[in-house]
């Protein structure tokens, strides 16, 4: 009996050893074999990993493509809209449909035409003025008044922007700071601002009227403090301390428009100096002897010398004014 269980102690302690042994060799060639396989696997994995982010700085490249493109485009739309004569009439701040534009400015074109065509008896004479006041200067004296409003609704817009600063850090709502502008500003501030204030209190959202409001005053400032209170409203955070710095910002761009301005007034005076010489030569000569200009009038070799001259005087006038005029 006890030899019995000496054999079976004997043959346990054996094949445990056995087994130690042997697994621990299996245990091993297993990790070896694993090893081997993820360094036989790496290069694949990498050029995996590679080509996927390859794939994704394609697609985030062709993502910006599509993204510049769109605001591109509709850059190129808001362009078109602010240039309608609609979106000028309101510009303008002028009550005048563009039916009643059109009427008036035939209406115009063909009286002046018709008074040219009485005092110079020549047809052609008539139908250029009744051109020219039909359809150029209508158009000219909106697109005046369009940018004269334009520049005082931002010269006026920083202390727009301090009032609603102020307005926040003393506890009140946006709204009532914008109530307070409508209320308070010089005009066209508070035209604008009212009608934006009613948009509001009729149940528009704050971007769209803040829109609205960009397409009839399309300047870079609104469009600055539609960005904010956009950004503000998503991400939250300090709006008083947002809308100062863009307060900052508008006076350091207004400053520097206004040192561009002086920088550039000599080139300005001497552009209008040079470009009104010819024109009053010509009327001072005129005056002081007829005779001496009256073959330019009446001759048709004359008038060719008039229609050049008149060309090249006008391309001068263009290119002076693309040399001195400074966009910021």
């Amino acid at each position: 009996m006890m030899m019995l269980l000496a054999a079976v102690l004997a043959f346990i302690t054996v094949a445990g050893l056995g087994f130690v042994f042997a697994g621990g060799d299996s245990a091993n060639t297993k990790t070896i074999k694993r090893a081997q396989a993820i360094v036989s696997a790496g290069p694949r994995d990498t050029r995996a990993r590679g080509a996927r982010a390859a794939a994704s700085v394609n697609n985030q490249e062709v993502r910006r493509k599509q993204i510049l493109q769109t605001l591109k485009d509709q850059d190129r739309k808001q362009r078109k809209a602010t240039l309608a004569i609609a979106a000028r009439l309101q510009q303008a701040g002028l009550a005048t449909s563009v039916k009643t534009f059109w009427i008036m400015s035939s209406g115009f074109g063909l009286t002046l035409g018709a008074i040219a065509l009485l005092f110079t008896q020549k047809p052609l004479i008539g139908l250029g003025v009744a051109f020219a006041a039909g359809l150029g200067l209508p158009r000219w004296v909106v697109s005046f008044l369009a940018k004269r409003r334009i520049k005082k609704f931002t010269e006026a817009f920083s202390d727009a922007i301090d009032i609603i600063v102020r307005g926040i850090k003393s506890g009140l709502p946006v709204h009532d700071c914008l109530k307070i502008i409508a209320r308070e500003s010089p005009e066209p501030l508070a035209s604008e601002f009212q009608r934006m204030v009613e948009n509001v209190g009729m149940g528009v959202a704050m971007d769209q009227a803040l829109e609205k409001m960009y397409e009839r005053m399309p300047t870079s400032e609104l469009r600055f403090f539609t960005i904010v209170l956009a950004i503000q409203q998503k991400a939250g955070g300090n709006l008083a301390e947002a809308l100062n710095n863009l307060s900052v910002v508008l006076r350091a761009r207004k400053m520097m428009r206004e040192k561009i301005k002086a920088l550039s007034s000599e080139a300005i005076a001497s552009s209008w100096i040079i470009g009104s010489l010819p024109p009053a030569v010509v009327l001072l000569i005129t005056v002081t002897t007829p005779a001496y200009m009256a073959p330019m009038f009446s001759d048709p070799r004359g008038h060719l010398m008039l229609m050049g001259a008149g060309f090249w005087m006008s391309l001068g006038i263009f290119v002076m004014r693309k040399m001195i005029n400074f966009k910021f």
